[in-house]
């Protein structure tokens, strides 16, 4: 079972020392960072719910300061992509989510699923 958030994150450049000058301070660089999703159902898993509405961040500078803790660099801006799944993790997760639809205000799976991811939502085919 397996499932990734991916982000697009754009970096500003800081130089260690003095002595280095950085023209200009950000670059068009663009990193895409990876951060694995707990589990359905364990501590944790309730990120996209805390930090996605309709496929976006819900809070830009919140998440410009995780991705800041994830790559140890200054973050000019964030964005998220998508949740990469297996069709295992997607099962559990959808499970997960119908065993508390009050939690997220919801009717059905369907709806969680629009309400804080959008279409972005990517489940790939279990590898061999």
């Amino acid at each position: 079972m397996d499932g990734r958030y991916v982000f697009r994150v754009d970096c500003r450049l800081e130089a260690a020392h003095e002595a280095v000058s950085i023209e200009p301070s950000s670059a068009e660089t663009t990193v895409t960072v990876v951060r694995t999703a707990p589990e359905p159902g364990t501590d944790g898993w309730l990120f996209f719910r805390d930090t996605c509405w309709r496929g976006e961040l819900s809070d830009p500078d919140y998440g410009r300061r995780l991705a800041e803790e994830w790559l140890e660099q200054p973050v000019e801006s964030v964005s998220f992509r998508e949740l990469q799944v297996d069709e295992a993790y997607f099962e559990a997760f959808k499970t997960a989510i119908a065993d508390d639809l009050e939690a997220f205000n919801a009717e059905n799976v369907d709806e969680v699923l629009s309400k804080y991811l959008g279409s972005s939502i990517r489940v790939r085919s279990d590898p061999d």
